[in-house]
């Protein structure tokens, strides 16, 4: 039977810390599942699930404070179980908007309000080049019940993205 790792990790960014991360991931016998790795500031960031049998996975996490230490990298785990199927229709979310405090706990507010769940989430900001003003960009995946009305969705998004000046897309995930 399966058994499934949550890997968390934060340092300072150099070339080869993916290259190491999935050796010792392999040497302990497990396999990534999925993962997710980008650079925050100067920090090299990364989330990772991690999969394997019981051994390998008990393996992985025992070496985890010392793989850290080798590394120079902050880990934490997690143990976790594979998640359960839903009957969930999977949308892509982008927007596009003048930075502001609180516009990214106002898009999830308006999801959590119609229990849609944010799956993955991805922010950024940039400077306009034509106004120098400061943008922010988001791309979220969510998971729509497939129960309700997408065209009453759609509807009440964009009225929402009116309301704050979103320039905004929903569509399907094209998997």
């Amino acid at each position: 039977m399966k058994k499934y790792l949550i890997i968390s990790a934060v340092g300072s960014d150099r070339p080869g810390l993916i290259r190491d991360l999935a050796k010792a991931i392999a040497d302990a016998g497990c396999s990534i599942s999925d993962c997710r790795m980008t650079i925050l500031g100067a920090e090299f960031t990364l989330l990772l699930l991690a999969s394997g049998n019981w051994n390998a996975v008990a393996k992985l996490e025992s070496q985890a404070a010392s793989l850290g230490k080798k590394l120079d990298l902050a880990i934490v785990t997690r143990r976790t179980e594979e998640r359960a199927p839903r009957n969930m229709a999977p949308y892509v979310v982008d927007i596009a908007a003048l930075d502001r405090p609180g516009i990214l706990g106002e898009v999830a507010e308006f999801f959590a309000q119609r229990d849609i769940s944010v799956d993955e989430l991805s922010t950024w900001s940039y400077t306009a080049v034509n106004t120098g003003a400061e943008m922010i960009s988001l791309s979220v995946n969510i998971s729509v019940p497939a129960d309700l009305h997408i065209g009453r969705l759609r509807d009440d998004f964009t009225d929402f993205c009116d309301g704050l000046n979103l320039d905004a897309t929903l569509e399907p995930a094209r998997r």
